[in-house]
């Protein structure tokens, strides 16, 4: 089944260049395109698809209020935002994360960066492999006191959990944190379910939002 992506920017030539890019991968195909966040909000509601690549600045309504919207959307199956931006306000682009974006991608990536960032988004998985998001986040929350409410929910996790908490900071899929702590995929998956219904958290990045937020990891975090 191929990866259904809506692509949002208020710039043509740039929707076009990323829609021939995604359109020309075999497990991929670009559904439909909007101009602004109206009509992103309507593609994501008559569209439906797994993936939407969301610009920031956009005139009507930009990219947070968007992704807000679209992210708050009774449907089946999650529709995963990912913010397109040539801006690196950290406070700008963290408040789409808190809107519900999955992570965000600067809009001069290469075309392979591009590709890997939507199947990486679909997926669901490792949704902070972008080391700058990971650097996004340690930066913005890292300026903010320790949320005690956070650290209350942090208190609901098992050790396993904290631990696997710890390694999907550092951006690891399901696989790799099996193989760095010698557990099934499968069991992994199952833990990080648990962290996010514990944490309250829509996903990966949020619940690394909250770990940080609440004092749990430290901003700094190296990867392994």
């Amino acid at each position: 089944m191929r990866i259904r992506v809506v692509v949002v920017d208020d710039q043509e030539l740039v929707r076009a260049g990323f829609a021939m890019i995604l359109d020309n991968q075999p497990d991929m195909e670009v559904v439909g395109q909007a101009a602004d966040g109206i009509e992103a909000i309507a593609s994501a509601r008559s569209l439906r698809p797994d993936v939407m690549l969301m610009d920031i600045r956009m005139p009507r309504m930009d990219g947070i209020e968007a992704t807000r919207a679209i992210t708050s959307l009774d449907t089946a199956l999650p529709i995963r935002v990912v913010v397109l931006t040539t801006f690196q306000d950290d406070e700008y682009v963290y408040a789409a994360l808190e809107a519900g974006a999955s992570g965000f991608v600067l809009k001069d990536l290469s075309p392979g960066e591009l590709v890997h960032a939507v199947r990486v988004a679909a997926k669901g998985d490792a949704l902070l492999a972008p080391a700058v998001t990971r650097m996004l986040i340690q930066r913005v929350v890292s300026e903010r006191p320790i949320d005690r409410q956070m650290q209350e929910r942090i208190k609901l996790l098992t050790d396993r959990e904290r631990e696997v908490l710890l390694w999907v900071a550092r951006g690891l899929t399901n696989a790799e944190i099996g193989e760095s702590v010698f557990i099934g995929e499968a069991t992994v998956k199952s833990h990080v379910s648990h962290i996010l219904t514990k944490l309250g958290a829509r996903d990966r990045v949020h619940a690394v939002a909250i770990a940080y937020e609440a004092g749990f990891i430290p901003p700094g975090l190296n990867d392994p």
